[in-house]
């Protein structure tokens, strides 16, 4: 990131359900990360993946962050409603011959070693139908952390042609978050670790699109126990919106953050968490274990 750029962050949550205390860590680290920088923080939703979608959780989030005193700028993003965008950008890939359609099942992967090999991306006859995937040209395997330095990712991982659009015709993240990283000129993403891997993906496509990547910066996840964090998916309980206060300060702890004096107006909170944030303490694990 350039110093001269001004800086741009944001969240990005699916709403796959209400907010839980490692979703709060991700809003809070993103927020107090862009505000401690005079920057802009902007709110996402990712919803692009139809059956892991509650009805009502978009509001929900949005309601808590209001709660939470992290007010966003501008107005809030819907990937639902970028669908054209996708789409134009896949027929101008496939159009120049860096996407291609893909027809092989998961066990036919399996039987790769795990690993998809190429092979419809070498066909004489192309497929028609199928996912489609991206041609990896740039296999990007490295990349800079902000908070852990160099991290690498396995080569056979990095190299391989991932799918931007799903044989369901669901569009896939790696693409969406991308095109809309771009569309929203954001210079930082600051999320949690379990999106390392993902991370050299979306580098790849970035370079491929001709596009700068923004910076990154992992946050620790919270974890009830080794290797499996918090998620909605395992029933993660939502955090309090009616008493904020004390899950404000306990996620401060746990970015390594020193607490804040409780307050009926939680953005008075948020004001002294910005002044004191220091970015060197945060944890540099990937993992967390929450003491229960």
């Amino acid at each position: 990131m350039v110093n001269s750029t001004p800086y741009i962050g944001r969240f990005a949550p699916s709403p796959s359900g209400p907010l839980h205390f490692g979703s709060l860590i991700a809003a809070l680290g993103s927020f107090l990360r862009a505000r401690s920088l005079g920057g802009r923080w902007l709110v996402r939703i990712e919803d692009i993946d139809p059956p892991r979608e509650i009805a009502g959780a978009s509001d929900q989030i949005l309601t808590t962050l209001a709660a939470y005193g992290m007010h966003w700028d501008s107005t809030v993003l819907y990937q639902s409603q970028r669908l054209d965008v996708y789409q134009q950008q896949i027929n101008q890939l496939l159009a120049t011959d860096n996407a291609y359609y893909c027809q092989c099942t998961r066990k036919e992967i399996k039987a790769m070693g795990g690993s998809y090999d190429g092979r419809c991306g070498t066909r004489i006859q192309p497929h028609k139908t199928g996912a489609i995937r991206i041609r990896n040209h740039y296999g990007v395997a490295q990349f800079q952390d902000q908070l852990k330095g160099t991290i690498a990712v396995d080569n056979q991982f990095a190299a391989e042609d991932f799918i931007i659009k799903r044989s369901d015709g669901l569009y896939a993240y790696q693409l969406a978050v991308v095109l809309d990283d771009i569309h929203q000129q954001i210079t930082e993403v600051v999320r949690g670790s379990d999106l390392l891997e993902p991370t050299c993906r979306q580098i790849s496509l970035f370079k491929l699109l001709n596009c700068p990547s923004p910076d990154w910066l992992h946050l620790p996840l919270a974890c009830a126990e080794k290797g499996r964090k918090l998620s909605k998916q395992n029933h993660a309980a939502a955090i309090d919106v009616v008493k904020p206060q004390a899950s404000i300060n306990a996620a401060l702890t746990f970015l390594g953050q020193a607490e804040v004096v409780p307050e009926t107006d939680v953005t008075k909170m948020l004001v002294q968490a910005i002044s004191q944030f220091d970015m060197t303490k945060v944890p540099t694990q990937s993992e967390i274990l929450l003491i229960t």
